[in-house]
């Protein structure tokens, strides 16, 4: 004991006890462990007897006769559990705990008990291709900006998939309230009608944003892109060159996109694989749980029509502002 113990009264008495609940508490959780392996030894093979199965283990054999509600309870999670993660292949445990509305630990440790895993993907941080490529004199006004309804802020970017010696081009407008995907368009070239065509199908859809951000690729620093931005009223916003983390909404969906959407050279034409991305699309705003609004981007959207928080919608532009746009 260190002096300062050796002076309080009764302290060396205190400590025995505590050590004696320890060993009591270590030797409970080593019996319940043994109770619980036998158990399921003995479900996998109930031909087995159970007088020898309690004597290897040095357990009574009564207690493979009463049964463990937890371990019902976990048996009944794991099944829920597995459902979610068939219909919802590239679910983490954070929204497999909001599909099943309970708490994060109770799933970490079901999975952790029954060996499950989730799929994970590589985050990607920078784009080098950008660096060489000149300020377009847009500022990023989305910065530290959270909206508060739909049709505040868009975002957008643009992908390609490689399949069977071509390049397919899907370029996407995301609602940054409801995460929607409110416009896209599919295409074999990169230009700057495919970001313009994808703007004109988010309209047709959702009406005018406030502002649209985007990064400073060359497809959306282009004169028809700020044209038709200046055409509608729609502020102009810009990541930094070279920071896709001031674009993390879109860069999260393709990531999550292209890995949930699998292995294409599994389509057998090129119809197949357009059809299959709408269907991806779909699902995502439709069907897959969100984790930061807790919800699907449908549900979200909804959920803004019943509590009338709509944006109405903005035609003004300021001077400084369009010519920002036409420069």
């Amino acid at each position: 004991l260190p002096p300062q113990a050796e002076s309080l009264p009764g302290s060396a008495e205190k400590i025995k006890i505590s050590r004696k609940s320890s060993v009591r508490l270590s030797s409970k959780e080593s019996r319940q462990k043994k109770i619980s392996l036998a158990r399921e030894v003995l479900e996998k093979s109930p031909w087995i007897s159970k007088r020898g199965l309690a004597k290897n283990f040095g357990i009574a054999r009564s207690s493979l006769y009463r049964k463990s509600k937890q371990t019902e309870k976990d048996k009944f999670n794991l099944n829920r559990i597995l459902e979610i993660m068939n219909s919802h292949s590239y679910y983490g445990q954070p929204r497999i705990a909001l599909e099943m509305k309970r708490n994060i630990k109770l799933i970490k440790r079901v999975m952790k008990k029954y060996g499950l895993k989730t799929k994970k993907r590589r985050k990607r941080f920078r784009k080098p291709q950008d660096e060489k490529r000149p300020f377009s004199g847009i500022p990023n006004r989305i910065k530290n900006v959270s909206p508060i309804c739909p049709n505040a802020i868009w975002v957008g970017d643009f992908t390609y998939m490689e399949f069977y010696g071509m390049f397919l081009y899907l370029a996407t407008v995301i609602d940054r309230y409801t995460r929607e995907v409110v416009g896209w368009t599919i295409g074999t070239h990169h230009s700057a009608q495919l970001v313009i065509d994808a703007l004109e199908h988010a309209r047709i859809k959702r009406g005018i944003p406030i502002v649209f951000h985007s990064d400073q690729g060359s497809e959306y620093d282009s004169v028809a892109c700020r044209a038709w931005l200046l055409a509608h009223g729609i502020l102009p916003s810009h990541s930094k060159k070279s920071s896709p983390w001031e674009n993390g909404h879109q860069e999260s969906f393709f990531g999550r996109f292209k890995e949930e959407l699998g292995n294409i050279h599994r389509f057998k034409s090129l119809d197949e694989l357009i059809e299959a991305i709408h269907c991806q699309i779909n699902y995502y705003n439709n069907q897959r749980m969100h984790r930061s609004i807790k919800m699907t981007p449908k549900q979200k959207y909804e959920e803004a029509l019943k509590e009338n928080i709509l944006l109405k919608p903005q035609t003004k532009i300021s001077k400084k502002t369009s010519s920002e746009c036409v420069a």
